[in-house]
């Protein structure tokens, strides 16, 4: 067993958080000492800390180490050497470290008394227990995306502050490791002496952090959402297969009872919780995984709430293939593939004749549970003639009642033809039905990931500024939020990974960042096969000629000193030589410099005439609306639709940028009409053709329940 507990030390600070991951140890430490597990995460306020570590066999006293760095240490680097010291039961250096672990523990308790986070302290949420370690050894490799994951929110008094997630959560799902097997080694650590059976990959997929301000009190709502994706390989690095796990994880923060209330003296708690509740999820993943593949079978776990994941049709074996086939697909309104009460639902099935002969006389029919087929006008469709290698389409829709119980329903998709001898099996679908809660257009719940959909080539850079370092400029309410929600909707349902995905925001986005983008980021990932998406919500600065600018967040309006030049956005673009580049612009578009009654330049777009396609929310000089209904800019609110399918018109599960141009040109300018009273119309620069190959260019893949075609 090893035990460890943090101390504070006169001359030892800046110690590795995962000793066993940074330090050095002589080869008499390695054979004496097996690994060093950090307990907790207690510091003095100054930063200073030791370990001290007991081991124990089984009816022996244990000996009693003190380990103390002998160089400090940097987020940058590692400690040089440590020093080991022995100490036998009931020595005087045993009871002098005792003592001096209790007077650390004092120091450290009067630093957080006066913090408010004694409470916190003594009452952090433990690791459950998942039942007795599995004798699996295994390896732990994170992603950078995953260690190097940092939040950004606002205090109470909004000034920006950022949280380093990655390696708090990182640390704690190393501890649930070390609680299930027998033996973990982490990429960069010291290696286990059992030999690693099963490698894990741990790669960020996506994250979030919202704080909701109601103005209850000192009390603010705050939700972190983290979603892995976690990738299996055997000793031979051959994959086994892959899992996606998430959380979202909901606590009030509570500010701080200083002077100003700014900053909240929970937050910690938040990141530490999230992090057991995804640690959970990462090892009841793992356990199962192994059991599947011929490990320890694991112990029986208490269910937690997952995200939905798209199930797979069950088909029966069949010994005689049929002429027929089908898919089966149901999808929901909002993409998150939960069926709340009022919302519409599709079944779709796409079929083929895969036979030499005519088919005739195909039908399909829903059977399943009753209180949900009972929703649909029809439950049985003619089909009619399929001549041989011909496909057909049909789709059943119904509206889930609003009083629903929350259940699970099944569907069960028959297709037959009355000439064939041996007909297509019949495939069953299950769904997760629940009463009205979440809103149909309430764009802010992430949809669920496309399963099996990935665009590794695809990079975006996601831009928003809502407010400026000169008051002066106009602000936009929700272009910080607007740029967050693009890059989680292409990591959603866009197949980008997190590593592929740059986004920056407010204080963020000054010139120089954007340049590292354009610049230093990407140009290292082109190849033939690279898509490239910018966009960019905020203002836009036209000069008297119609040269038009990108304010950063340093920028003005009035001049050019520190504004963005088009033409050198689109010059860094060409450079990439990428297959495709794309501009998406949603804000405002305002004269360059005091107003005047000159008749101004329309804005260039396209000074160049690139093969960038650009879509712009707002034609001319003015302000992109925003809706307040929806706390969105009115051409990112129906850009996120369009994404989560509703341009789908063909109803083939992929989004094209063709039909998002189409709907937004649509939708944008009825909206503005209607609900605002005013007109906005998005445009395309240059204009796009469905014949042309842009056109087909897939920004997302619908999350749907699909089923595996049979024959």
């Amino acid at each position: 067993m090893v035990h460890t507990s943090w101390a504070t030390g006169a001359d030892h600070t800046g110690c590795s958080k995962r000793l066993s991951g940074k330090a050095v140890t002589s080869e008499e430490a390695k054979r004496t000492l097996r690994y060093v597990e950090p307990l907790s995460d207690a510091r003095t306020p100054d930063g200073k800390r030791c370990v001290s570590t007991r081991r124990g066999r089984a009816g022996e006293k244990g000996d009693f180490f003190s380990i103390l760095l002998a160089k400090p240490v940097t987020a940058d680097s590692s400690p040089q050497a440590i020093v080991v010291e022995r100490h036998p039961p009931g020595s005087p250096q045993r009871l002098t470290m005792r003592w001096a672990i209790l007077v650390c523990l004092l120091i450290t308790v009067g630093g957080l008394w006066g913090c408010a986070k004694l409470s916190s302290a003594f009452h952090r949420t433990p690791l459950p227990d998942l039942g007795p370690p599995l004798a699996n050894s295994i390896k732990l490799i994170f992603d950078p995306s995953f260690t190097n994951l940092k939040m950004q929110y606002i205090d109470g008094c909004n000034s920006p502050h950022e949280l380093n997630v990655g390696e708090e959560v990182e640390s704690i799902m190393i501890d649930a490791a070390y609680q299930n097997f027998a033996a973990v080694t982490v990429t960069g650590g010291i290696a286990a002496q059992i030999q690693p059976d099963t490698e894990i990959v741990v790669m960020l997929q996506r994250s979030d952090l919202k704080l909701w301000a109601d103005n209850v009190y000192d009390r603010v709502p705050a939700d972190m959402t983290l979603e892995t994706l976690l990738t299996f390989k055997d000793v031979a690095g051959k994959e086994l297969g892959q899992q996606t796990i998430s959380i979202t994880h909901n606590q009030r923060l509570i500010l701080e009872p200083a002077i100003r209330r700014c900053d909240y003296g929970n937050i910690g708690e938040l990141v530490r919780d999230a992090g057991i509740a995804l640690s959970t999820q990462f090892m009841r993943a793992v356990r199962t995984q192994l059991a599947a593949t011929g490990g320890t079978a694991p112990a029986p776990v208490a269910a937690l709430p997952v995200r939905p994941v798209p199930p797979t049709a069950t088909i029966p074996a069949q010994a005689t293939p049929s002429a027929l086939s089908f898919k089966a697909t149901v999808l929901d309104e909002n993409s998150n593939m939960v069926f709340e009460g009022g919302e519409h639902i599709w079944v779709r099935i796409d079929l083929v004749n895969g036979g030499e002969l005519e088919l005739q006389g195909v039908t399909a029919a829903l059977t399943g549970t009753a209180s949900l087929l009972a929703q649909f006008p029809t439950t049985s469709l003619a089909i009619g003639r399929l001549q041989p290698g011909q496909s057909r389409s049909i789709e059943f829709v119904a509206t889930v009642p609003q009083s629903v119980q929350q259940q699970k329903a099944e569907i069960h998709v028959a297709v037959s033809d009355s000439e064939l001898r041996t007909q297509p099996p019949t495939q069953t679908l299950v769904l997760s039905i629940q009463s009205t809660g979440i809103k149909t257009d309430d764009l802010d719940q992430i949809p669920a990931v496309a399963t099996g959909f990935r665009q590794p080539h695809t990079y975006l850079i996601s831009i928003g500024i809502g407010a400026y370092r000169d008051q002066q400029v106009p602000s936009r309410k929700f272009a910080s939020l607007d740029a967050m929600m693009v890059s989680n909707y292409f990591q959603s349902l866009g197949g980008l990974p997190a590593s592929n995905v740059h986004l920056l925001q407010d204080w963020k986005a000054i010139r120089s960042d954007i340049d590292e983008a354009l610049l230093d980021w990407l140009p290292p990932h082109m190849n033939k096969d690279a898509v490239v998406i910018v966009y960019f919500a905020g203002l836009a600065s036209v000069s008297s000629t119609g040269e038009t600018f990108l304010v950063p967040y340093d920028g003005t309006a009035t001049t050019t000193s520190r504004a963005y030049q088009l033409k050198d956005l689109e010059a860094a673009l060409s450079r990439l030589k990428a297959k495709q580049t794309v501009f998406l612009f949603d804000g405002i578009v305002s004269r360059m410099g005091p107003y005047s009654r000159t008749k101004i330049a329309l804005p260039q777009w396209n000074p160049t005439g690139s093969s960038t396609l650009h879509v712009i929310g707002t034609s001319g000089i003015g302000w992109g609306l925003e809706d307040d209904q929806h706390r969105h800019g009115l051409f990112t609110y129906y850009l996120l639709r369009a994404l989560r399918g509703e341009a789908d018109t063909n109803r083939d599960g992929d989004v094209t940028l063709g039909e998002t141009v189409t709907y937004l040109s649509q939708k944008v300018r009825w909206a503005s009409k209607t609900h605002m009273n005013q007109e906005q119309r998005p445009f395309a620069d240059p204009a796009i053709r469905p014949t042309d190959p842009s056109a087909a260019l897939i920004l997302t893949k619908v999350a749907a329940i699909q089923g595996t075609e049979a024959h």
